[in-house]
């Protein structure tokens, strides 16, 4: 199964949490989120605004845009790649009951790195 994640902002973080539970098998053990792109991402961790500000933060001091990186000279767009990287393209969640086993807090995060784009997400 698949979906679309539309984004708005360069970096963009977006909570499918719920979209992933429709698509998730009922009858499987786990759920695996895939996100097929090079310059996306897919994390587990608290869905809150300060904290997703705070990621963003994060990134760009890990990977700053436009230090110098060769693959800039191709698309401009180096810094994606690199922080794509950081934030792996699949998590694997448990399933119980149908249901997807996260903790309280826990929430499945979309990380655009080169938006906005329309992008697809793979579960399986």
């Amino acid at each position: 199964m698949e979906f679309e994640v539309t984004t708005s902002k360069r970096v963009d973080i977006v909570d499918i949490t719920d979209r992933v539970a429709e698509h998730a098998p009922e009858a499987a053990d786990t759920c695996t989120v895939f996100v097929p792109h090079t310059t996306a991402g897919v994390i587990v961790n608290e869905d809150e605004r300060r904290l997703r500000s705070d990621f963003k933060t994060l990134l760009s001091r890990l990977v700053p845009r436009g230090d110098d990186y060769a693959h800039d000279q191709l698309d401009g767009n180096a810094d994606a790649h690199l922080r794509s990287v950081l934030l792996g393209e699949h998590v694997t969640v448990p399933v119980e009951d149908g249901e997807l086993a996260l903790g309280t807090w826990q929430s499945i995060l979309f990380v655009d790195c080169d938006g906005p784009r329309t992008r697809r997400i793979v579960v399986k």
